[in-house]
């Protein structure tokens, strides 16, 4: 460029760029991307240490996979009957496990359509889900978008419980269940999978797994669970006592209709199918098998110690000793299910019947006013403080929310303490035991009428046995060669060598002669106080001992009247070693354990006794003796009322005032009895009438022999027969049980009679030559009163 002024030539400037300035609303979205991103980084930083925390367990425990591998829940131990049906469980928690294919295809359906849909796509955690559950809950505040959960988030919260962490429980509880679900996908099937998450889920009522619960509110496996069922209790999922069909049976079947809706939606049943189901009733069958309720509770409690000693005695895989409550072991029992479940029915059904007429007996008088030491004992056997009655008295009066149990269900009252326990001292109980005789196995137990209220078990506690002990005195008699056909007088008498004591039968009815069979039969207490003595007090405790009787048994003749005290499971067992033709029996009941796979760890083998101790022809007469006790004597009810026409020997038993009653129910191949009575022996009936053992007790073992007898599972049963007695005792056993006079008190009596008529005849005639003489000395004395008179006259 060329200057006018100078005329240079002067370079040409380069046009100035300006900047141009940003805006303020550039700047602005600039620095958010800056704090976005910062943010970010932040957040992903803090994450990933949060992660790292959880993952290495520094906010609480995350299994590894090695310890994945060998999850190791607590699981019931469960005891079998011998016919491998399941009679109670010892625990923690009332869990037992199943395998994939012993589940019913109906209650997978329910699960994953209504827990997790996508269940066969995702490795754990479900991302869709987790997004829905994001969007519509957290930002839309949707209540029923659902949960994020999938079935093996749910299987970690239940194998791993939730650690509290305060505000931050939440994010490290799900982060921790995730990354456990992610390492069991690794692991385990998805069958595998579905196994332990129903197998690890709680149900209501503070039962564990599916099988618990299909028995619990169906009565069955979870194999044999239809559509309508298993929709119960996959809906029982979402809340478990809310849904819970026994007490909210409204409530259950609406939450069922939208798991079969849900079932339906996803196409494991079609519309018209899920309709047909929804108009379903429940159909709940209620049983509970625990520890506390079931089958055979007192049964379990007894078979407890034994499974306690094995288990300290015995090492699992890991060399710890067995857990009774924890470890899954799998018991199997002598026990018939049948036979248990009829013997527990017949005793709730009767005992609730005569409770009834026990109240109504008592309804119009008090007996704690007329014995108030019913009371002050119970008191005093509580009070563990040494307080002074009338003190610990005053403590009963206070009232509280209480659970009583009664015949018509249990009841929550607001009762007093001393309310309370007079309520159940004025409740009857009962025991029942039967043994097979031969094999010397139990096969049925029930101790009380509730183990939930009444955990004394009556067939081992010692009361008195009253005439039921009469057949072992009548034992002792063969055994000592007193003849089955001879006869006793019936008669009140007094014993002066013991202290004047003088037995009485209970209806004082007294005359006559019996044969031991007529005096068994009728149980006349005179005559078994006669064949004591003449066999020998020391003879009968010897036959008694023999065959399994540990009690103390007096060596006083009211013996023969019963005034031991023995145990139901003693006489029972006794009684067996007579129909085992004198050898005896001690009852066995454990017969192998299995861990939780099945795998036999122990198996129980027992000797039999081979040796008899009595007489068999002996003890096959006291059965026939006891026959006659059944067929016409106390025991009559047996085939009047309760229709048992095969045979069948028994023996009823009644103590002093009515306190225990009994009954011995005896066939060939299984021997049973019954004692009812109150906890305190001065609870009782006041008159024989109610309190006698052919009342209290005989139509409990009549009812569980008519029940077993109906039952074609036991027809050989009821076929069998008692083996007889040799031709020689049997003839003896025949002759007529009872007679008014003897043969030769009726000899003796026409012998006199003769002597008597020829005395008579004697003095008779005696008497007329006395009385003609008299006659005589009359008619002469008159003559010379008359010849003096004549003299007299004669003179004036």
């Amino acid at each position: 460029m060329i200057n006018k002024k100078s005329n240079k030539v002067t370079p040409k400037r380069k046009p100035v760029k300006r900047k141009k300035r940003k805006s303020k609303k550039a700047n602005k979205k600039f620095n958010l991307l800056k704090f976005a991103i910062e943010t970010a980084a932040v957040f992903f930083l803090l994450g990933s240490l949060f992660f790292i925390l959880v993952f290495l367990g520094f906010l609480g425990p995350v299994p590894s996979k090695q310890q994945l591998h060998k999850i190791n829940n607590p699981i019931a131990t469960e005891v079998f009957s011998a016919d491998g049906k399941i009679l109670g469980r010892y625990y923690v928690q009332n869990r037992s496990n199943v395998n994939f294919d012993e589940i019913s295809p109906n209650v997978i359906n329910a699960l994953i359509a209504t827990e997790d849909t996508r269940f066969y796509e995702h490795r754990g955690i479900d991302e869709i889900a987790l997004l829905r559950v994001f969007v519509k809950s957290i930002l839309m505040r949707h209540k029923s978008s659902g949960g994020g959960s999938t079935i093996s988030q749910q299987i970690a919260k239940n194998l791993f419980p939730r650690i509290d962490y305060g505000p931050f429980s939440m994010p490290v509880n799900k982060l921790r269940e995730a990354i456990i679900a992610y390492r069991l996908e690794h692991i385990y099937s998805k069958q595998e999978i579905l196994s332990m998450y129903l197998n690890t889920v709680p149900f209501a009522e503070n039962i564990f797994g599916i099988e618990v619960a299909a028995e619990r509110f169906f009565s069955k496996s979870p194999l044999k669970l239809e559509i309508h069922e298993a929709a119960i209790l996959v809906g029982m999922l979402k809340a478990n006592n809310y849904y819970n069909p026994r007490t909210h049976p409204e409530r259950a079947k609406e939450r069922r209709n939208v798991v079969i809706g849900q079932m339906a939606k996803y196409e494991y049943i079609s519309e018209q199918e899920a309709d047909i189901f929804k108009a379903k009733q429940l159909g709940i069958k209620y049983r509970i098998i625990s520890y506390n309720q079931g089958p055979a509770p007192y049964f379990l409690e007894k078979l407890k110690p034994q499974l306690l000693d094995w288990c300290e005695n015995n090492r699992n895989e890991n060399d710890d000793p067995y857990n009774l409550y924890t470890d899954g072991l799998k018991i199997k029992t002598t026990i018939d299910y049948n036979l248990q479940y009829y013997a527990q029915q017949s005793v709730k059904e009767y005992m609730k019947n005569l409770q009834k007429v026990f109240d109504n007996h008592w309804k119009s008088r008090d007996m704690f006013k007329e014995n108030p030491g019913i009371v002050k004992s119970a008191i005093q056997r509580k009070n563990s403080s040494g307080i002074n009655f009338e003190e610990e008295l005053k403590k009963y009066d206070s009232k509280k929310r209480t659970t009583l149990f009664t015949w018509n269900g249990l009841k929550d009252v607001n009762i007093s303490r001393l309310d309370s326990l007079k309520h159940y001292l004025k409740l009857l109980n009962a025991g029942f035991i039967a043994i097979d005789p031969q094999q010397s196995t139990l096969k049925a137990w029930v101790g009380g009428i509730d183990f939930r209220f009444f955990k004394y078990d009556h067939v081992t506690a010692r009361r008195q046995t009253g005439s039921a002990f009469k057949p072992f005195v009548y034992l002792a008699a063969l055994e000592n060669d007193i003849a089955p056909d001879k006869y006793f007088v019936n008669q009140y008498k007094v014993y002066e060598d013991y202290k004047n004591w003088a037995p009485r039968n209970s209806h004082d009815e007294y005359g006559g002669y019996y044969t031991m069979k007529g005096a068994l039969a009728k149980s006349l207490n005179t005559v078994s106080v006669e064949v004591l003595l003449e066999t020998g007090i020391d003879e009968t405790i010897e036959i008694a001992e023999a065959l399994g009787i540990s009690s103390d048994l007096p060596n006083y003749p009211s013996l023969a009247l019963g005034v031991a005290s023995i145990s139901l499971k003693e006489m029972i067992e006794a009684f067996a070693g007579i129909v085992n033709d004198g050898k005896p029996v001690e009852a066995n009941y454990l017969l192998e354990i299995a861990d939780r796979d099945g795998n036999i760890l122990e198996t129980f083998e027992y000797e039999l006794n081979n040796n008899p101790v009595v007489s068999p022809e002996k003890c096959r007469a006291v059965l026939n003796m006891m026959e006659a006790v059944v067929d016409g004597g106390t025991g009559r009810g047996i085939r009047s009322i309760y229709k048992i026409n095969s045979d069948f020997a028994g023996k009823t038993g009644t103590t002093q005032n009515n306190s225990d009653g009994w009954f011995i129910g005896i066939t060939p191949n299984l021997v049973t009895g019954c004692w009812v009575g109150a906890n305190d022996p001065r609870v009782h009936f006041r008159t024989t009438t109610y309190g006698q053992g052919a009342y209290m007790a005989l139509p409990i073992v009549g009812k569980f022999f008519h029940k077993t007898y109906s039952d074609p599972k036991f027809t050989s049963l009821k076929n069998s027969s008692f083996n007889l007695p040799n031709q020689e005792l049997l003839a003896m056993l025949n002759k007529p049980q009872y007679k008014e006079i003897l043969d030769i008190e009726k000899r003796e009596f026409d012998l006199a009679s003769i002597f008597k008529r020829k005395n008579d005849d004697t003095k008779l005639q005696e008497k007329t030559e006395e009385q003609t003489e008299q006659k005589k000395e009359r008619r002469v004395w008159n003559k010379i009163k008359n010849i003096f008179k004549k003299k007299d006259e004669k003179s004036q």
